[in-house]
């Protein structure tokens, strides 16, 4: 490791440290198989970029053709999506024909049809303002679904978890009649007009949003009718508007599920699907997530009151791993006196030894425990802390996964505000 990281590993104390965990082979039963079928295994989905020169003759003239046909029947001042005009030939407008041509395989009449159908079904549900409608749902506003951050790429994200729906008294409150389904659905396609807000509709850019879907405790039998509404709203009226799915806490039937249901999807759609089991959460959505992105309760840095101060401040040194047997120690230097440090860590999964320590740089000085060490829990979401420094010295954060076999991905950041004391 380089000489200059602040992160210093050492191995366990125990006089045989453990070394990574390495599954003797073993006689594969049927639901193994089928989710390990069912891992990140299908090559990632790689976002069009809708540049014009980029199309195939043949898709250059269903476009042409597409917008014949559209200005041949429609009126323009009806003829818009998302604020964008489609009949003034413009980048964007080229965005969304194209989106709906890649949805039926650029045939013109099935594009055409799905396009006023969307067309119509905005104006009678009012798709254009529902943003700005107050249905209330304030206490499935950031747990149900919600759109938090963004990805590596620059991807709105929108979350999903319907866990919450397990509770008899909840279901019955939202999905009691068919008065209050029809309430929810506007809530849910309110909240995707939000994530589309965020696209640039521009080619070359962010064109698409992320959906990550966490299947923990979701009662799958009673949300079965909302489950296909939601479906068949967001197929028929957003189409390529999804970049990548990422199911996570995904548990085994649902590996069964897809694994039968697999060979009847196109390799486009199966190239959007990144599935996770519990446990591997948070090493799932780092691969896709900076940590400071990634929602505290998912293993990540991201609290919702983050995001209402502006964008998130980077991670300092971001991403770490801490192999089974190993202690990771994160020194942080240079801290002059007065000044007050705040921090921010968090372990996958955590289940190991956490402890934080200042130690200053006079050899007369204590080392201050500024938190003791205790084992943190696998549900224990990102420690969140600071220190205000009488002298100069520096913070040690220990991460001690000496006891565990198994690699764990991790992350932390901080701020020194120096004192204002002259």
């Amino acid at each position: 490791m380089d000489s200059a990281s602040p992160i210093s590993i050492q191995q366990s104390l125990y006089p045989d440290p453990l070394p990574e965990a390495s599954p003797k082979p073993s006689k594969k039963n049927f639901v193994t198989t089928l989710m390990e079928s069912a891992t990140i295994r299908t090559p990632s989905f790689k976002e069009d970029t809708y540049f014009i020169s980029h199309l195939k003759p043949a898709e250059k003239k269903s476009l042409q053709e597409l917008k014949e046909k559209l200005a041949a029947s429609s009126e323009p001042t009806e003829c818009s999506m998302w604020g964008i005009p489609l009949l003034n030939g413009d980048e964007k407008a080229d965005v969304i024909l194209l989106k709906f041509l890649r949805a039926r395989d650029f045939r013109v009449l099935d594009s055409y049809n799905m396009l006023v159908k969307c067309l119509g079904w905005r104006k009678e549900f009012g798709a254009d303002c529902v943003v700005e409608e107050d249905l209330g749902f304030k206490e499935l506003e950031g747990v149900v679904a919600y759109m938090h951050g963004y990805d590596k790429e620059g991807h709105p994200i929108c979350y999903n978890a319907y866990g919450v729906f397990r509770d008899k008294e909840m279901y019955e409150r939202i999905f009691g009649d068919e008065e209050k389904l029809k309430k929810f659905l506007r809530w849910r396609v309110k909240v995707l007009e939000r994530g589309i807000k965020l696209l640039h509709f521009k080619p070359g850019g962010i064109n698409s949003i992320i959906q990550v879907t966490d299947l923990k405790d979701m009662p799958k039998r009673e949300l079965r009718v909302a489950s296909n509404h939601i479906l068949s709203l967001f197929q028929d009226n957003y189409p390529e508007m999804v970049a990548r799915k990422i199911f996570i806490n995904v548990p085994w039937y649902f590996s069964v599920i897809y694994s039968m249901f697999s060979p009847f999807l196109t390799q486009r759609t199966k190239s959007k699907f990144v599935i996770s089991r519990e446990g591997n959460v948070t090493e799932t959505l780092y691969k896709f997530i900076r940590p400071e992105d990634v929602p505290v309760q998912y293993g990540g840095l991201s609290r919702t009151s983050d995001l209402e101060n502006g964008p998130p401040k980077p991670a300092s040194e971001s991403e770490f791993t801490v192999k089974g047997g190993e202690r990771v120690n994160i020194q942080i230097e240079g801290i002059e006196a007065g000044a007050t440090i705040t921090w921010d860590i968090v372990v996958g999964g955590w289940d190991l030894e956490y402890s934080a320590e200042f130690v200053p740089n006079s050899e007369g000085s204590y080392t201050i425990a500024v938190e003791k060490q205790r084992k943190m829990g696998p549900s224990e979401e990102a420690v969140h802390n600071s220190f205000t420094s009488k002298e100069a010295g520096k913070m040690v954060l220990c991460v001690d996964n000496s006891a565990s076999r198994r690699k764990k991905v991790a992350a932390y950041r901080y701020f020194v505000r120096k004192s204002t004391v002259v």
